[in-house]
């Protein structure tokens, strides 16, 4: 399809600014993961819309401002595509912490509970 300028000349239309499944394969580790995330976010921007008129405003809005359809999953795949939703793993906010706070010590039993202290003053 073309467009026509003011001038009369065609100009090509625009690029498309629907993600392709390519773009969004490189996003996740896997397919079932695509499509269990897109539905998840695409079920909470239906809630969205259908709480409005409500005020309750416990559903976070669409993160993107214009995409070529407004039904829920495309919107859903839009985010992703541009990373404003991204997979979060159980073990990744584990691993994050015990990063930030020095791993686990080699010779605790992993089943042991141990205390951790996050303040400076020194008493553990």
């Amino acid at each position: 399809m073309t467009a026509t300028a003011v001038d009369g000349r065609r100009c090509p239309k625009e690029e498309s600014a629907i993600a392709t499944i390519d773009e969004l394969m490189s996003k996740v580790d896997s397919k079932d993961t695509l499509v269990h995330l897109s539905a998840r976010r695409a079920r909470e921007i239906n809630a969205y819309y259908h709480q409005l008129g409500e005020g309750l405003g416990q559903y976070v809005r669409p993160l993107v401002d214009s995409v070529e359809s407004n039904k829920p999953l495309s919107i859903a795949l839009e985010e992703i595509a541009q990373d404003k939703v991204v997979a979060v793993y159980p073990g990744d906010a584990r691993a994050e912490a015990e990063a930030l706070l020095g791993g686990l010590d080699a010779t605790a039993d992993p089943g042991e509970a141990r205390i951790l202290s996050l303040s400076d003053d020194g008493d553990a």
